[in-house]
């Protein structure tokens, strides 16, 4: 029976690079967020379905699942995709929105009739162009930093152009993906002699088949919102979004070699009584009738405590690690309710707080790493129940990372707790940890 079966695929995880070599932060947190929402669906008795790349295999035991299929370096990921759509009547897609990504696999998943858990069509079609979200932000009279769509000059970037605007901007920039995903490929620069050395050293960094776009920099605390939209009936008044909570992020994009880095964040935010006021006279004026699922939206804080929207994201979160461990409902069950339109009654309230964050660090000790995987993987996860992906590494490397999430009373508990996990790590022989 496919009454309560639902396949969950998140894409780095569940084997949409499987024959390519990316970086082991995209294992980390894919697998950490199919983890929890895999977790938070079987809590409400769902019959579940997976797929997992064959280079974090040994990580299958860790997921509460009924099926899971490995996904091995000569498959076709994408037929795997579709047979698991056809057995399960729900489907939930985590997946980046460039290249049109996650666009066509929900695609998939609606053409075949079943009922989409993740973020619906329209929304992921307002989200995978950053330069749609900002005339969608603009449209709805919501603040948000001006940006540009850079022409292309014999395939690369025009260098002119963006010396242009700014020199018009006269503040710093960003020059990032049109169809980027979170901290993926955002370059900072805040002076002239900066764009140009980019111009001359870096523009092979830049894909010649992609679009890009400069933006104006808003200097201030990053945070992001967690949401459900609701199903809009044709008689109903607009209604805003559902606010799951507002979360702080560690971004690192202010560097001298042009390399941008998600850390991970903390949930609530702090002061977040005093965003929240502020941010529900906004939401209410802005139209997300298009969107339902969860998704997630990008915004600054001023230091004069202005909020300036950046970009929507139309999927899971990473911030969904640390929610979770905070909020007084099982926000899978919100997100399923959501789809049948009874979300309405529903508080949040926070019972704990939350520090989510990816550790990297270097094993130092004579040990194969298969060891490391199959042996000492249980004994972390029980001697440290925050890991969310427990140390990995790739090609017997000895560069591993992990990905944590603290449940603890409020932000200082929640560091006291990082500072033991990173000490318990040294005893079990990893250096260079941070």
């Amino acid at each position: 029976m496919m009454k309560n079966r639902v396949f969950i695929f998140e894409f780095a995880s569940g084997g949409g690079f499987n024959k390519v070599n990316i970086p082991i932060s995209l294992f980390c947190e894919g697998y950490g967020m199919l983890r929890s929402i895999i977790m938070d669906f079987k809590s409400l008795n769902f019959e579940i379905r997976t797929m997992l790349d064959y280079r974090i295999f040994h990580l299958a035991q860790f997921l509460p699942v009924d099926e899971v299929s490995i996904t091995l370096n000569m498959d076709n990921f994408l037929k795997k995709f579709k047979t698991y759509v056809r057995e399960c009547k729900y489907v939930f897609i985590i997946a980046p929105e460039s290249s049109n990504i996650l666009y066509k696999l929900t695609e998939i998943a609606k053409k075949a009739n079943r009922i989409l858990l993740s973020t619906n069509l329209k929304g992921i079609s307002l989200g995978m162009s950053k330069l749609n979200t900002y005339y969608f932000f603009k449209e709805n009279k919501a603040t948000t930093p001006k940006t540009y769509l850079i022409p292309k000059r014999k395939k690369l970037l025009d260098n002119e152009f963006i010396l242009q605007i700014f020199n018009r901007l006269k503040k710093p920039v960003v020059i990032k993906p049109e169809d980027g995903v979170g901290a993926e490929s955002i370059y900072y620069f805040e002076s002239q002699s900066q764009l140009k050395r980019f111009f001359l050293n870096f523009q092979h960094k830049v894909e010649y088949g992609r679009k890009y776009i400069i933006q104006e920099f808003i200097e201030g605390k990053d945070l992001s919102l967690s949401l459900i939209g609701r199903p809009y009936p044709r008689d109903s008044q607009l209604k805003e979004p559902f606010l799951l909570s507002i979360n702080s992020q560690n971004i690192d994009i202010k560097n001298s070699n042009f390399k941008s880095e998600y850390y991970g964040g903390t949930t609530p935010t702090e002061n977040y009584m005093d965003v929240k006021n502020n941010l529900n006279a906004i939401l209410e004026k802005i139209n997300f009738s298009d969107v339902t699922g969860y998704f997630g939206i990008d915004f600054i804080r001023s230091s004069d405590a202005k909020l300036y929207f950046i970009e929507i994201n139309p999927r899971l979160t990473t911030s969904y690690i640390g929610l979770r461990n905070v909020i007084n409902h099982n926000p899978a069950k919100l997100i399923f309710n959501s789809k049948l339109n009874c979300i309405n009654d529903y508080e949040i309230k926070y019972l704990n707080h939350s520090t989510f964050l990816r550790i990297e660090m270097d094993y130092n000790e004579k040990i194969q790493n298969e060891e490391i995987s199959e042996v000492l993987t249980q004994k972390f996860m029980r001697k440290i129940p925050e890991f969310v992906t427990p140390p990995i590494s790739l090609n017997k490397s000895n560069h591993f990372t992990c990905f944590i999430a603290t449940k603890s009373k409020n932000l200082s508990e929640s560091k006291k707790r990082i500072h033991e996990i990173k000490n318990i790590l040294k005893r079990f022989g990893f250096e260079n940890i941070k």
